[in-house]
């Protein structure tokens, strides 16, 4: 098991779960996070962290693609290990359905 990140965090990304994770197993893309399966240690500290509930145990039914982006992505985007500044509508994208086929971005974050 490990824990993924999904669509909820896409323009959203608060990053309150990066300096819970005791493995830095964050990578930090343009406008969301994603969690390397590989580095989780499986400890859940960051779910309850994330404001808009976007980290989920990857044995949640349906988040197959979630596991395969998150892996994807680990291995692009910088690895982030201190909270950044989330972005300023950050509560304004919280709750927005769909947000990866309209807003998706795969460049890199800052990796701040």
């Amino acid at each position: 098991m490990t824990y993924v990140v999904t669509e909820a965090c896409i323009k959203c990304k608060y990053m309150d779960c990066i300096e819970v994770c005791p493995v830095d197993c964050f990578y930090e893309g343009d406008n969301m996070l994603v969690i390397d399966p590989d580095v989780c240690i499986d400890c859940g500290v960051c779910e309850p962290e994330c404001p808009p509930e976007a980290i989920k145990a990857d044995t949640e039914p349906g988040l197959e693609k979630w596991l395969t982006l998150n892996a994807e992505y680990a291995k692009q985007w910088p690895n982030i290990t201190q909270k950044g500044v989330p972005p300023t509508d950050a509560k304004e994208w919280d709750g927005v359905d769909n947000k990866f086929e309209k807003y998706f971005s795969d460049k890199p974050g800052s990796g701040s």
